[in-house]
């Protein structure tokens, strides 16, 4: 086991704060800080502390995938199949989705016959694989996730009392499901500007009223229709914001996870999670961004399904292990709530796995060798390496380990 130090990622929704204060680091930072790697994706692989000096994650599997990965390097061609990250979102993310398997694979030859090139802005799909997410707050975490119960849209768009509104309202309550959420939703985010012109003042005028009307509280939809403000006011006259109203309004609580599919629309809107993916960077936006959007792409890949609320809450195994569970393959997400002065708790059976500290510091001992992982750092645990345990240092501590899926 070594320790493993991530690879930082600087974009505009990012917080000058949050990563810094979790690293040790000054605060605020130069620059938004947005998130912390720690996987071996090309674009950005994390660096392993070997001896004294770094070594690149993704050329470390790359040399001997079968000491590094074990059983499941030829499952996975060799290649880890997760991406572990520590985000930060200060500001909203894009709306988006992940495309499947196969879209994924038919996406990244139809660009390369293009000869769009890996790095281009305009790139939708960078590598041929699904991007199935799980996001677990550190703090309260709020996000976009998933189209709500059609017959619930109704009841909100009906809510706003907005005359221009009541033509798209009788749509979907007339085809309360998929179809009706799918001609919805494309019929908003193709309206030509002159429409959304005119029509995205008076829905945001009609989400004031509202706000206004709810007084101290007791009105159902007072989340979904400020997070409509605010999202108009940080991207004006975007289709997003309309998009935004179709969706369900989600708040995390610490420990609280939420896992997306293929084909799920969400967006991020602030706090701090630890993140753990498919190995991919394939997103297809569909607006609240400065960045490549593709409508039809989007259209292409987008589930239409009404999504219940995807909370995913941990299983408690014991005093202090908890694990989420998803139908996720390429991972598994485990939390160590670790107290100080207690016995050192079983964490890796096998590897591969990285053990990232989000809380306190954390000693893995291995025989008789142990490593001290601070607070925003992780280790790299191969399939060569085996019983690990953990113990908090000097106070309580908090571990995730990422792992491969269990079958």
């Amino acid at each position: 086991m070594h320790e493993l130090v991530g690879a930082l990622r600087s974009y505009a929704w990012g917080s000058r704060t949050a990563l810094a204060q979790l690293c040790g680091r000054p605060v605020p930072s130069a620059h938004p800080e947005a998130e912390l790697w720690f996987g071996a994706h090309p674009a950005d692989p994390a660096r392993v502390q070997i001896n004294g000096h770094s070594e690149s994650l993704l050329e470390l599997v790359s040399a001997d995938p079968q000491h590094e990965l074990g059983p499941v390097a030829g499952e996975f061609g060799g290649r880890l199949p997760f991406l572990l990250k520590i985000l930060a979102a200060e500001e909203p993310l894009s709306l988006q989705a992940h495309p499947s398997v196969e879209q994924a694979r038919a996406g990244f030859a139809r660009e390369n016959h293009a000869g769009v090139s890996l790095d281009s802005a305009m790139r939708n799909y960078r590598d041929e694989n699904h991007k199935p997410e799980l996001v677990v707050a550190l703090g309260r975490f709020e996000a976009l996730a998933g189209f709500r119960d059609p017959r619930q849209t109704v009841r909100l768009l009906a809510a706003l009392d907005v005359p221009e509104l009541s033509q798209y309202a009788d749509l979907l309550a007339a085809q309360p499901d998929s179809a009706g959420l799918r001609t919805l939703f494309t019929t908003w985010i193709a309206l030509p500007q002159a429409s959304l012109s005119t029509l995205l003042p008076k829905v945001l005028d009609g989400c004031v009223r509202y706000l206004s009307e709810a007084g101290s509280g007791g009105k159902e939809f007072v989340a979904e229709v400020r997070t409509a403000l605010e999202l108009a006011e940080a991207y004006p006259g975007d289709a997003g914001v309309l998009a935004a109203l179709l969706l369900n309004r989600i708040t995390l609580e610490p420990g609280e996870g939420l896992f997306l599919d293929a084909g799920n629309l969400h967006a991020y809107l602030r706090g701090v999670g630890v993140e753990i993916m498919a190995n991919s960077d394939n997103v297809l936006r569909g607006g609240l961004t400065p960045k490549h959007v593709d409508v039809p792409e989007l259209l292409r890949v987008l589930d239409f399904e009404p999504l219940d609320l995807p909370v995913v809450r941990a299983e408690q195994m014991s005093d202090s292990v908890f694990r989420y569970h998803t139908p996720a393959p390429e991972f598994a997400l485990s939390r160590f709530e670790l107290e100080p002065e207690a016995e050192p708790v079983t964490v890796v059976g096998s590897g591969p796995v990285i053990a990232l500290v989000t809380h306190g510091r954390v000693r893995l001992l291995q025989g008789n060798h142990d490593l001290i992982v601070e607070r925003g750092r992780a280790a790299w645990i191969s399939a060569a390496d085996g019983g690990i345990r953990a113990q908090a240092v000097d106070g309580p501590a908090q571990l995730f380990c990422a792992a491969v899926g269990e079958e």
